[in-house]
């Protein structure tokens, strides 16, 4: 028996350290939001080690690094985040940085942001209301992500990273980015085949101002009551008010509401407009559940869709 004991634990420490030397082969790979760490998965397959800088179910908008995570990124080869627009950490974290070698992903570096002006953007139904200034003009749209021809972009950038790293994979990861890229490139079409046969064009939601993108790319009116992107803030009364009217003005059916934040607004908005309430994921983050399920950042926005359908009066 004592053999036995010893000869298991012998041979679980050996696996181990195979398993660590075979880790520590693989590049590794920070980021900061889900749709990042999905992208860098698909293209690096078993080649990269990639870890999520968001623990299960936290809020990305008010996310801030640990030490640890500090000392994560610096050890990292790849380091993939949204922008300062999204990140307002990044900057000042990655001075301090002394790894040399590793290569840092601005997703929205050539990307020309959206501005959130809810004046512009809502149609209110008394046309000669006066506004008195409460709205936070000039706010960048940093949800780059759901704009699928941007993710293509972003997919690149990864693939050229590895490729500069480990060029002998090259070819491999060029495969995969090509594989990937026309995945994005079919969804996008069916966004758009959908969306052309559904009767409503408007997107009600009791949630975040997220959608800005999506709504520009396939042609509809994106309205919420959050006149900027922080997970703190707070809807005006008036906002809710103007938004409650929209809905009947509109005779919308189904208000959506996003993930991981309770949605007391989007709740009280619902009761009060007699409409249904459903999830329309911005996929910043994935709940513990989730991650465990393995879902991808497809699976979601094609889960999208199908709510779409439902609140757009698919034909």
């Amino acid at each position: 028996m004592k053999k036995l004991i010893l000869l298991s634990f012998i041979l679980l420490v050996f696996f181990g350290c195979a398993k660590n030397s075979e880790n520590s082969r693989k590049i590794k790979i920070i980021t900061t939001l889900f749709p990042f760490y999905d992208f860098a998965k698909e293209v690096g397959q078993d080649k990269v080690d990639v870890s999520l800088l968001l623990p299960p179910g936290a809020e990305a908008h008010s996310f801030e690094p640990s030490p640890r995570d500090i000392i994560k990124i610096n050890e990292s080869s790849i380091f993939i985040y949204t922008g300062s627009d999204m990140e307002f950490w990044a900057s000042d974290i990655l001075k301090s940085i002394k790894n040399n070698k590793l290569k840092i992903i601005d997703a929205s570096r050539g990307i020309e942001l959206l501005e959130r002006d809810p004046d512009k953007e809502e149609k209110h139904l008394n046309e000669k209301n006066e506004h008195n200034g409460e709205h936070n003009h000039g706010k960048k749209d940093p949800h780059i992500w759901l704009d699928f021809s941007i993710d293509q972009k972003i997919v690149n950038d990864v693939f050229m990273a590895l490729s500069e790293i480990d060029p002998a994979n090259k070819n491999f990861y060029e495969k995969n980015t090509k594989i990937y890229i026309q995945k994005l490139d079919s969804l996008d079409k069916k966004y758009k085949d959908v969306i052309a046969r559904c009767s409503k064009k408007v997107i009600m939601s009791g949630g975040h101002f997220v959608f800005g993108y999506p709504a520009k790319r396939y042609g509809l009116k994106y309205i919420s009551p959050y006149t900027n992107f922080s997970a703190d803030s707070e809807p005006s009364p008036r906002n809710i008010t103007e938004l409650i009217d929209n809905i009947k003005h509109f005779d919308i059916k189904v208000l959506y509401y996003e993930e991981l934040l309770e949605p007391k607004v989007a709740k009280t908005i619902s009761r009060e407009a007699k409409v249904e309430l459903l999830l329309l994921h911005g996929a910043h983050n994935l709940s513990k559940e989730e991650l465990d399920k393995k879902i991808t950042f497809l699976d979601i926005m094609n889960d999208n869709l199908e709510k779409l359908k439902i609140g757009l009066e698919y034909k």
